[in-house]
Parts: C-alpha cells; structure tokens; sequence
C-alpha cells in the first residue's frame, strides 16, 4: 500500500488527483459516477479540467485566506468501497 499526496494549486490539479485516486481503488469512471449519483461524462470532464468554475474560485479563496488544499489517497485496489 503506498499513500499519495497531491497539493492542489489549480484546477487541472483537482482532476488529475480525482484520476489518480479512482484508478488506484480500481474504479471506472461509470462505476465512480454511480457511487456518487452522477454520470461518467460529468467524471470525464472532472478529470480533464474542464469543470472548474467552483474549483477555480475556491483556489482563489484559499489563495486569499492562505488555506492549502491537498489529496490524499491510498494506492490498494483491494481496500473496501464505502
């Protein structure tokens, strides 16, 4: 098991982790969107960073507060989904 960290400094950022993490618990974008009520084109655009309107003004918000956003996840297809 190997623990990821990502520091999320722009949208792209947020995606990417989002692809990472679903592809290390060995999840399909279908399966993602299901888990959370969703569908996989809304999972696609996600991850390639084209929905960033709320992610671009938060980055904005924890720009101007001095908050930092980070992912972290584990790498274990194996681990339970909940």
């Amino acid at each position: 098991m190997v623990k990821r960290v990502a520091r999320l400094r722009a949208p792209a950022d947020f995606g990417l982790a989002i692809q990472q993490a679903r592809l290390a618990r060995g999840l399909s974008q279908v399966e993602l969107a299901q888990e959370i009520d969703s569908t996989q084109s809304t999972i696609s655009a996600i991850e390639s960073g084209q929905t960033t309107i709320l992610v671009r003004r938060l980055l904005e918000l924890a720009s101007v507060t001095g908050i930092e956003f980070s992912a972290t996840w584990e790498d274990d297809v194996d681990a339970p989904r909940d």
